[in-house]
């Protein structure tokens, strides 16, 4: 029972954590909120790149790469 109430409790307190950050973010100003969205963008696509860096270097890719050949050979692609 300890266990159930410590997850609990991580739980909550991530919730708090994200609650506060979304209140802090309803007080930024116009500028503040604009910069903010340019960060958060820029960070997510570096969280993002990483990730699928990641992925291929685990070879998670390889099926649809794979498929990808397959199916351009066979004639199923179109130039971009």
């Amino acid at each position: 029972m300890a266990m159930r109430n410590q997850c609990y409790d991580r739980r909550r307190w991530r919730m708090s954590k994200v609650e506060s950050i979304e209140h802090l973010i309803q007080e930024l100003s116009a500028e503040e909120l604009a910069r903010l969205r340019e960060w958060f963008a820029e960070y997510d696509a570096e969280v993002w790149d990483r990730q699928m860096e990641a992925d291929a270097r685990a070879g998670k890719l390889d099926a649809l790469a794979e498929r990808a050949l397959r199916d351009h050979n066979a004639g199923r692609s179109t130039k971009l």
